[in-house]
């Protein structure tokens, strides 16, 4: 049995525009690639760890918004994820927030125009 979820790609309009973005929030690099006509750069990957696939995307059917999908991304620290994120020009949609007994999220509009939720790591490793 696996897990359902393997890939997502957040739609973007400014590719470098993204990519600053989410290098300084997330402090990750981006590998660029083309694939089927489509602009695309890649959320690391590490081989053996948990986690799915992630790009950002543009393209004609990429279409950037708040509503539809919801995209959670695991962070070891919630509160200085979000501050960066703010710092970079994100809007919050979502304060930091305790929603269960180990669960606590907080949400986004990205620099595209996108919703993206963070949910703090601490409750992956239960």
């Amino acid at each position: 049995m696996v897990n359902i979820g393997m890939h997502f790609e957040i739609p973007v309009t400014d590719m470098q525009r993204a990519i600053a973005f989410y290098s300084a929030v997330f402090d990750i690099e981006f590998e660029r690639v083309q694939i089927d006509g489509n602009e695309m750069a890649l959320f690391p990957l590490i081989d053996g760890a948990e986690g799915c696939s992630g790009a950002l995307a543009r393209g004609e059917s990429y279409v950037p918004s708040l509503d539809g999908t919801r995209i959670y991304l695991t962070v070891n620290d919630i509160e200085r994820v979000m501050a960066d994120a703010l710092s970079a020009g994100a809007r919050l949609l979502y304060p930091v927030t305790r929603v269960g007994e180990a669960i606590t999220v907080a949400e986004f509009q990205d620099t595209e125009g996108n919703r993206i939720a963070l949910l703090d790591k601490a409750i992956c490793a239960d």
